[in-house]
């Protein structure tokens, strides 16, 4: 496992501690802007994690794809991919 992929798990792992926060939160009637607050904690942390799981791949398998005359196809996925992020 590399550092982003490292990363990218204590964010994950951060970002479900928070969601069961935030399950307990509903579940005892907290005040709704608390809850909406969790919500956009927890949205941002796995922003955090997909973009660093983004970056290993696109410094490993989308360079090493590039460097084999291969690249095209990792290219699409990501352009495909920040098409959903974009909501395109």
């Amino acid at each position: 496992m590399n550092e982003e992929q490292s990363k990218a798990l204590q964010a994950l792992k951060t970002s479900r501690g928070q969601i069961e926060g935030i399950i307990k939160m509903i579940e005892e009637g907290r005040y709704c802007v608390d809850v909406s607050n969790q919500i956009i904690a927890a949205q941002a942390l796995l922003k955090k994690a997909n973009l660093l799981i983004l970056k290993q791949h696109i410094k490993h398998c989308v360079k090493d794809a590039v460097v084999a005359d291969k690249g095209d196809e990792k290219i699409d996925e990501i352009i495909e991919l920040l098409s959903k992020i974009m909501g395109k």
